[in-house]
């Protein structure tokens, strides 16, 4: 039995409430792709809702001054994540609408993700997700369970630079911001790992 159905037994029959599953990470860990094969497994009554939908919009860091470290946990709308977190967790026969980052604009998108009445499993992957300062102590009691994708740092970086290409950033600028602002956060981030539930080190 994997892990997707090992959280689908722990909770079955529990209650008619939503479940949420966190999957937390450095940047570049994989945390996307896990989620979305996790939702695969669980089925037609799960979906993925990503913390990278809160991201603050480029205009605003503008004008906050952090631009340059666009990524770290005061460039996210953490009260409006907390907000959704509570209202999925709520019963609800209506749809819950939920932002989407969309990496070829560098913005998030509102409204792109529809949780109908029907979905049980909520799986919310992002880097903060066991942060506890600034506001983000409040999504771990929010998550039914959390995991933690660890891969190796050679690996994740490289995954990075790719990632920043082809989005439009030269090598020079992508290696940069890999081993800046992606690297600071990946500090910050790598300091939750012993809060989560499981450590997982999938195979590259």
């Amino acid at each position: 039995m994997d892990l997707a159905e090992k959280f689908a037994d722990k909770f079955a029959g529990r209650s008619t409430e939503r479940r949420v599953l966190g999957i937390a990470g450095c940047p570049g860990s994989g945390k996307s792709s896990l989620a979305a094969q996790i939702v695969e497994q669980l089925g037609p009554r799960a979906v993925v809702v990503p913390m990278d939908g809160f991201h603050l919009s480029n205009e605003v860091l503008r004008q906050l001054c952090r631009s340059d470290r666009k990524g770290s946990p005061d460039t996210f709308d953490v009260d409006g994540y907390v907000s959704l977190l509570h209202r999925l967790r709520a019963s609800s026969d209506q749809i819950i609408y939920a932002p989407e980052y969309r990496r070829e604009f560098e913005e998030s998108i509102g409204s792109a993700v529809s949780i109908g009445p029907e979905i049980r499993w909520i799986v919310t992957e992002g880097n903060y997700l066991l942060h506890d300062e600034g506001g983000w102590e409040r999504v771990r009691p929010l998550l039914d369970e959390c995991w933690f994708v660890d891969i190796d740092d050679e690996t994740r970086i490289e995954r990075l630079v790719k990632r920043h290409i082809v989005f439009g950033k030269s090598p020079e600028a992508a290696l940069a911001w890999a081993n800046g602002p992606d690297e600071r956060n990946a500090e910050i981030i790598r300091s939750t790992r012993s809060r989560a539930d499981h450590v997982l080190n999938p195979s590259v």
